[in-house]
């Protein structure tokens, strides 16, 4: 994504908008231009319908709200520009991928290298001079495994943490909690002495993918209270696997127990917690949206209900 600029310099979100939404741009580009100058949505929908081409309250919502979400996006790609070419590392091919990056997830899985950290194990093992070692074990070759325990431990935390900011795996191991993850939560050891209104989540998992908005809020009020606990668990086996085919494991290679180990500590000590708190946010954003969706129909149907009865 490049959106066009507008005659003040910021990105034209307009086409964007209409073809996500699947709206008249003309009724976007109203809508837009009455947002700035500081009307409300329900205002807009009952008296503006001349200039918005009768796009009802639902449509302008979701255009005020993919649009603050675009703007996000843009504000956060031209940061990410600027950090990667102070840092001198803007590169042709990486301008243009993360010019093309259409969410926010993405171009953050692109940014990954070259974020700003403090101190990790990784660095403290490059400051040893382990970075060659690493590159053996991911270049996975012939020659024999060299190194004394502790090298190869430093040389697998440079690994761990190159594997986790590689976009294509971050990207891999979010769609696995995303798709086939389960929200699992359990009761906090000693509160089910005494019967909580959430009773029915100390035991419970449903997948990420179909859980109702309704019950993740629920698990997630009993975790505020302290009565629950929640993981998003997958099946690690299988998402190490997946991992190593894209690292390219060569089972043949004295390198592979080395890959292995690393890929297993990439994913329980960074892939992991971090995608999971990716998925939590995005499934909270998805039930907020739910249930005020819910919450607008049945004010709708109250406001619009006779005051006597029929």
């Amino acid at each position: 994504m490049n959106p066009e600029t507008t005659p003040d310099g910021k990105p034209d979100l307009v086409p964007a908008l209409a073809k996500e939404l699947g709206l008249p741009a003309r009724g976007v580009a109203a809508v837009v231009a009455l947002l700035d100058e500081g009307n409300t949505v329900p205002f807009i929908a009952r008296y503006r319908k001349e200039r918005t081409g009768g796009l009802d309250e639902v449509q302008i919502r979701a255009i005020e709200d993919k649009r603050a979400y675009l703007t996000e996006l843009e504000e956060g790609r031209a940061a990410i520009l600027a950090s990667v070419a102070e840092q001198g590392k803007l590169t042709p091919e990486l301008e243009a991928r993360l010019r093309a990056a259409t969410g926010k997830a993405e171009l953050e899985d692109l940014y990954a290298p070259y974020r700003p950290r403090r101190k990790t194990r990784a660095s403290v093992a490059r400051e040893k001079g382990l970075q060659p070692l690493a590159d053996r074990i991911l270049a996975q070759g012939t020659d024999a495994v060299e190194g004394d325990e502790e090298s190869l431990a430093g040389a697998r935390d440079i690994v761990a943490e190159q594997v986790a900011d590689t976009a294509e795996v971050r990207a891999f191991v979010r769609h696995e909690f995303a798709e086939q993850g389960k929200l699992v939560s359990t009761v906090v050891p000693g509160k089910d002495a005494e019967p909580t209104k959430f009773e029915q989540y100390y035991a419970f998992e449903e997948t990420v993918k179909t859980i109702p908005s309704h019950r993740f809020l629920a698990i997630r009020r009993g975790e505020a209270e302290g009565v629950v606990r929640a993981h998003v668990v997958v099946d690690t086996q299988k998402v190490e696997e997946g991992i190593l085919r894209l690292t390219k494991l060569d089972e043949t290679s004295p390198w592979a127990a080395q890959l292995r180990l690393a890929v297993t500590d990439a994913l329980k000590r960074l892939l992991g917690p971090s995608v999971e708190n990716d998925v939590r946010a995005e499934l909270k954003q998805r039930s907020d949206v739910a249930a005020v969706d819910i919450f607008a129909g049945n004010l709708r149907n109250l406001m619009l209900a006779a005051p006597l009865g029929a």
